[in-house]
């Protein structure tokens, strides 16, 4: 997990735990609120800025399974598939982000 500055590792022995852990930890980032507009070379949108990364790995030595949600600046959650190059991961009708990574990370298991 990196949110701002920070950076955190844990180790899961489960899928499902490590999903409810990023799960209730972007309910509580979201819970801070949103991010004001940033300026750099252009200005960046709440919307455009990531708030925090929640990424999750499967076991594997090259090249494991990762997937993961970025909190982004207004609350919005955006599932991600890869590690390197990560690539949006859009959710099925009723299905949350989370569920979403399940998915992703399910598929590259096969």
């Amino acid at each position: 997990m990196r949110h701002g500055s920070d950076v955190a590792r844990e180790e899961f022995d489960d899928l499902e735990l490590a999903l409810a852990e990023a799960e209730r930890r972007a309910e509580a980032i979201r819970a801070e609120g949103p991010l004001e507009e940033a300026s750099g070379l252009r200005d960046f949108a709440p919307s455009e800025q990531v708030h925090a990364r929640l990424e999750i790995s499967g076991k594997g030595f090259l090249r494991p399974p990762t997937a993961g949600v970025d909190v982004r600046g207004d609350g919005s959650l955006v599932a991600y598939s890869g590690g390197l190059r990560r690539e949006a991961v859009k959710a099925r009708q009723g299905q949350s982000p989370f569920d979403a990574v399940r998915t992703a990370l399910r598929a590259r298991e096969r």
